[in-house]
């Protein structure tokens, strides 16, 4: 039994909204006291927004943000899942592989970007290769782990129903492994959606982190700088929570431990 009360309805939404109000008022106020110049206010900073929205510039550094995320996340998907459950499903071939792995796994992405110049040149290829090899260390890592932690009684179990090696990885081991598969998507999206904005501030024109260098250059908007990191934050928090809700699903949520 929890010994800690369930948090009512009202709670979820109070308790974030008051954080907000208070960050909101400290925010306001500090650039009140210090009589600062440079750091904008919550005002200037909305009307740093509706500055943008009025230019018809806003939307469009979203959406090309959030494509070239889509292109190298869904591509580190569909290549990182079938590597990820191979390796898992072939333990000598993942010893075999794990060194490289764990060689090109710690470096960071950020790292890669005058390699990504050199070959792909400045513009979208060089950012979604980024955000592709941001994304799809953490998803092959957790593919591996997912399959490798497969209870043996399912395998057992498929093998007594007549199940072959292929069928017996797409119906039994892939759904048992898909919870931590899906953490690792989330971890993974996360990266991409750090990767991009960063990529963008160097190897692109356009998008959410061309657009807080741009505003930094040309003629010091701080005001702009701030609205663009607002929204690279909220943006992130709803991909974030895209997840979080595919977690809660029936035919996932049985994978995962019950911390109550």
């Amino acid at each position: 039994m929890n010994s800690l009360a369930e948090p009512k309805k009202w709670e979820k939404f109070f308790w974030p909204v008051l954080a907000t109000a208070l960050f909101l008022a400290l925010w306001h106020y500090s650039v009140v006291w210090t009589a600062t110049k440079i750091f904008p206010s919550p005002l200037d900073v909305k009307k740093g927004v509706a500055e943008l929205i009025h230019k018809k510039v806003l939307w469009r550094d979203i959406i090309d943000s959030l494509r070239r995320v889509a292109i190298g996340f869904g591509a580190a998907t569909v290549i990182g899942i079938p590597v990820g459950l191979t390796l898992g499903w072939y333990p000598a071939a993942n010893k075999v592989v794990n060194p490289v792995l764990q060689i090109l796994r710690p470096i960071s992405p950020i790292a890669w970007i005058p390699v990504a110049i050199i070959l792909l040149g400045v513009g979208d290829h060089a950012a979604t290769s980024l955000i592709f090899v941001g994304a799809l260390f953490p998803i092959i890592v957790a593919s591996v782990d997912g399959v490798s932690n497969v209870p043996s009684v399912f395998r057992l179990a498929g093998r007594n129903f007549g199940l072959g090696p292929a069928r017996l990885l797409t119906r039994v081991v892939f759904p048992a492994a898909l919870p931590k598969i899906i953490v690792g998507l989330r971890i993974a999206l996360g990266i991409a959606w750090l990767v991009v904005v960063a990529a963008e501030m160097i190897a692109v024109d356009s998008g959410l982190g061309y657009l807080v260098i741009d505003s930094r250059n040309s003629g010091k908007r701080y005001d702009l700088v701030v609205a663009a990191m607002l929204i690279i934050g909220l943006i992130g928090l709803i991909l974030d929570s895209g997840f979080r809700w595919l977690e809660k699903i029936k035919s996932v949520r049985w994978g995962f431990r019950d911390e109550s």
